[in-house]
C-alpha cells in the first residue's frame, strides 16, 4: 500500500498526433496537463508510420514538464499508466531496438492480408464482428510484414504494441496488455489465449513466439521504474509501472462506465461506443464481446461509426469560406438550433467512410436526401449532426437486440463541446447524456489504473468511485424524441434500399479503405 506521501499519479494518453500527460490526485482532480507532439509520415497511400523513439521522447519531455509545472516532488508520484492508440506496432530486435518505423493503427496497407485472414473462417473471427477482418488489426499487419519485410520479420524478437513498448521502456519488463491483445489480436482469455489456429491458417505459426510470455490485465503492477527510466524521467524506483491498454478502453474507465448498462460514447472524428456485459454474446456488426479486456470477469462490447466529426469538418472545409473552426461551428450551430427535428425534410446517411456498426460495410457511401431549392447551409449542417445521432441510435438498437440494456450514456470528446450535438443525441435515443467533470478521459483512466495497480485503492471500482465525477446531464425531450421516430425509420431504410447504388459508386472511386476497425 502506497502511503499518503505519494498521493499522485501520472496518466499518459498516447494519441495519433501526440502524447498528453496528466497528473492527478486521489480524488481525480487534475493538477497539470502537458502535451508533446510527434510526427506521422505517410510514405504511400494507406500507410501511416511513426518513430517509436519519438513516442519515448514525448513521454520523457511530457513527464518532466508536468513535474516542473505541478509543484509536486518526485517522491509523491505513486504510479504511471498509459492508454495509447491500437493497433500500433513496432518490430523490436533482441535488444529492444526498433527494426523499422512503427505501423500505427490507421495504416491499412494490409487490406489483402485482411481478406486472407477473413477467408480462414476461424472461430476467432467472431471477435471482429463476424466473418471479417480488419487491415488495422495485428494478424493482418504481421502477415504483411512477413511478406514484404521478411528480413525485419525474421529478426523481430518482439512485435510490440505502443502501450507495451512504453511500459517496457519504463519498467524494463517485457509484457503484453491483455486489453490490446484481446481487442486487436483475437487473444481470448476464456479460450486458451493467443489465436494459434487462426495464425497457423495464415502461415504465422511462429508469431506467438514474438509475443511476451506475460500477458497482464489492465491495472496490474508490472514493477518499478528501471534505472534508465529513473535517470531520464527524474523519478524514483518506487514509482509503479501499471499495465494500460487501448486509448478508448482506458477512456471508458476514465468515464466511469464499468458496470453493465452504462455506455461510453467516445466522440471525435469518429464515434466509438463501449459497453460492459456479464454475458458473452457475438453478433455481426458488433466487435467482441471481448472477455476480461476492461474488467476481469466481464465482457466488453464495441461498436462504432467511421465518419462523425470528420463529416462536419468536411462540410466546414467545403462551405466555411476559410472561417476558423470555432467560429464556423458556433455560427452554424446557432442557426441549426432554430430548425425543427428532421431539418425541414432533409435526411443524411453518414457513410462518408463506409459503415462499421451495424452493417460493417466499407463500400457504403454517404447520402444527402431530400434537397430542395429552399434548403440552406444550416439545414444540411443540422441534418449531418442528426445522421450521426441516428447512427449512434442504430448501434444502440443493435446492442439491445442482443439482450443488453443501456440505461445510461456518458460522453467524452469533441461532441461534448456542442450543446446542440449533445441535445440531439439525447433526443434521438431518448437516453440522458452525462458529461463528466474531467474531459481528459484517457489520461484520467490511466491515472485510475495506476492508483489501483499501486494499491492506493483496494479495487478498480473503488478507484473509479473516488476519481470520476459527473458535471451535468442532458435530458432528452419527449416531444423531440417522438418527432424523430419516423426520420430514424427512414434512415434505417435508406441503407437497405440504396446499398447496391452506393456500392456501384464506391467502385468508381479510389479503392475504399476498411471501416472495420476503431479510431
Amino acid at each position: 500500500m502506497v502511503t499518503s506521501a505519494a498521493p499522485y499519479v501520472i496518466g499518459l494518453d498516447g494519441g495519433t498526433e501526440g502524447l498528453r500527460v496528466g497528473i492527478f490526485d486521489t480524488s481525480g482532480r487534475p493538477v497539470v496537463y502537458t502535451r508533446a507532439e510527434y510526427r506521422t509520415t505517410f510514405p504511400h497511400p494507406g500507410w501511416a508510420e511513426q518513430d517509436p523513439e519519438d513516442w519515448w521522447q514525448a513521454v520523457v519531455s511530457g513527464i518532466r514538464q508536468a513535474l516542473a509545472r505541478s509543484g509536486i516532488t518526485s517522491d509523491q508520484i505513486a504510479a504511471i499508466a498509459m492508454g495509447a492508440t491500437s493497433c500500433s506496432l513496432v518490430c523490436l530486435d533482441d535488444a529492444g531496438r526498433p527494426l523499422a518505423p512503427a505501423i500505427i493503427w490507421m495504416d491499412v496497407r494490409a487490406a489483402e492480408e485482411a481478406a486472407e485472414v477473413a477467408a480462414t473462417g476461424c472461430d476467432s473471427l467472431h471477435l471482429s464482428g463476424g466473418q471479417q477482418a480488419s487491415p488495422e488489426w495485428l494478424p493482418s499487419k504481421a502477415l504483411w510484414i512477413a511478406r514484404h519485410l521478411p528480413d525485419v520479420y525474421e529478426r523481430t524478437a518482439w512485435l510490440a504494441e505502443y502501450v507495451d513498448y512504453i511500459a517496457w521502456r519504463l519498467s524494463g519488463e517485457k509484457t503484453a496488455s491483455l486489453n490490446t491483445a484481446g481487442i486487436r489480436c483475437y487473444y481470448d482469455s476464456a479460450a486458451g489465449g493467443w489465436p494459434k489456429k487462426l495464425l497457423g491458417a495464415i502461415g504465422l505459426d511462429d508469431l506467438t513466439g514474438k509475443f511476451p510470455d506475460t500477458v497482464l490485465p489492465m491495472g496490474t503492477r508490472i514493477g518499478g521504474l528501471s534505472k534508465a527510466a529513473q535517470e531520464e524521467l527524474g523519478l524514483p524506483a518506487t514509482v509503479g509501472v501499471v499495465t494500460g491498454g487501448a486509448d478508448a478502453f482506458v477512456g471508458q474507465i476514465g468515464m466511469g462506465t464499468i458496470a453493465p448498462g452504462a455506455m461510453a460514447l467516445v466522440t471525435g472524428s469518429s464515434h466509438l461506443v463501449l459497453l460492459q456485459s456479464d454475458r458473452r454474446v457475438h453478433a455481426a456488426g458488433l466487435f467482441g464481446a471481448y472477455p476480461d479486456v476492461t474488467i476481469q470477469g466481464q465482457y466488453t462490447i464495441e461498436g462504432g461509426q467511421a465518419s462523425t466529426g470528420s463529416m462536419l469538418e468536411w462540410y466546414r472545409r467545403l462551405i466555411g469560406d476559410g472561417k476558423p473552426a470555432g467560429e464556423f461551428f458556433e455560427s452554424m450551430s446557432s442557426k441549426a438550433a432554430e430548425l425543427p427535428p428532421g431539418s425541414d425534410g432533409l435526411l443524411v446517411l453518414d457513410h462518408w467512410q463506409g459503415n462499421r456498426t451495424p452493417y460493417t460495410d466499407g463500400n457504403s457511401r454517404g447520402v444527402i436526401a431530400g434537397l430542395t431549392l429552399s434548403h440552406q447551409k444550416q439545414h444540411i449542417f443540422r441534418a449531418l449532426i442528426e445522421s450521426v445521432c441516428f447512427g449512434t441510435e442504430n448501434t444502440i438498437r443493435k446492442i439491445r437486440e442482443q439482450g443488453h440494456k443501456i440505461d445510461q450514456v456518458v460522453a467524452c470528446g469533441g461532441a461534448v463541446n456542442s450543446s446542440l450535438w449533445l441535445q440531439l443525441h439525447a433526443d434521438v435515443s431518448g437516453i440522458p447524456i452525462t458529461v463528466n467533470q474531467v474531459p481528459e478521459a484517457v489520461a484520467l483512466g490511466a491515472g485510475i489504473l495506476g492508483l489501483s495497480g499501486a494499491g492506493v485503492f483496494s479495487s478498480l471500482s473503488q478507484a473509479v468511485s473516488s476519481m470520476v465525477r459527473a458535471s451535468y446531464t442532458v435530458e432528452p425531450s419527449t416531444r423531440a424524441h417522438d418527432a424523430y421516430r419516423p426520420f430514424f425509420d427512414a434512415y434505417r431504410r435508406c441503407y437497405g434500399q440504396l446499398a447496391d447504388v452506393l456500392h456501384f459508386l464506391a467502385v468508381q472511386q479510389r479503392p475504399p479503405q476498411s471501416a472495420g476497425g476503431r479510431q
